[in-house]
């Protein structure tokens, strides 16, 4: 099963999940019903497969052997501790594209990581980040299932850098992963030394905002 194939399963699947929870700000991850998420799906051949606990997973993720864990990444010097609990990051006069990411914060064996924290910090729309206050940064919680919902801006050029959004992720009483996600298809990710292509996003332009899906895999 190609990768173009499971792209383009998941740039339904965040179309579907953006429907399902609407486009208002939300203070956390709206649930959306596996059934919903289902229907994001076109054909068996590109169906994101469904474990045991009800989980979606992309064709990538080998349930049975073990996928590997979501590389670590550096933080950068613009982490703030104890960020607001938030899950719209949205602010009037914040410049930048409005930006959804969507997915699921899962154990290594295909498990929900139910409850799991997510922080997220980036720069706006200008490749400026906040350095006296928390804009563009917050926390959420993710629901039973693993499933986050982030409704941001989509981050400028930091100098230097390529496009990216920082993340910290931890399931209860579990390690802190510490990473980046990126985007496919940007100049800068082929002269950017942090990159990672095992952290690139499935991206998505649907009418009125642009979308992004991930998987967090955490370790055991």
């Amino acid at each position: 099963m190609g990768t173009r194939f499971w792209r383009a399963g998941l740039a339904l699947l965040a179309a579907v999940v953006l429907s399902a929870c609407g486009t208002a700000a939300a203070p956390q991850a709206s649930p959306v019903p596996a059934a919903a998420l289902a229907t994001a799906t076109p054909a068996p051949t590109v169906a994101l497969r469904t474990t045991d606990a009800g989980v979606f997973v992309p064709p990538s993720v080998n349930c049975a052997t073990r996928a590997p864990a979501t590389p670590e990444q550096t933080e950068g010097p613009y982490y703030k501790a104890n960020p607001p609990q938030r899950a719209s990051l949205i602010e009037p006069g914040i410049p930048g594209e409005r930006f959804i990411v969507t997915g699921y914060v899962l154990t290594t064996g295909c498990t929900p990581a139910p409850n799991a924290r997510l922080d997220f910090w980036q720069a706006d729309g200008n490749g400026a980040y906040d350095n006296s206050g928390t804009k563009l940064s917050g926390y959420q919680i993710a629901d039973a299932r693993g499933l986050f919902r982030l409704e941001t801006v989509y981050p400028g050029l930091y100098p230097g850098r390529t496009r990216h959004i920082h993340v910290k992720v931890n399931a209860p009483n579990g390690p802190v992963l510490t990473t980046q996600l990126y985007f496919p298809n940007e100049p800068a990710n082929k002269s950017d030394g942090i990159f990672n292509e095992a952290l690139l996003t499935t991206l998505a332009d649907t009418p009125g905002v642009k979308t992004a899906v991930f998987y967090f895999l955490l370790a055991p």
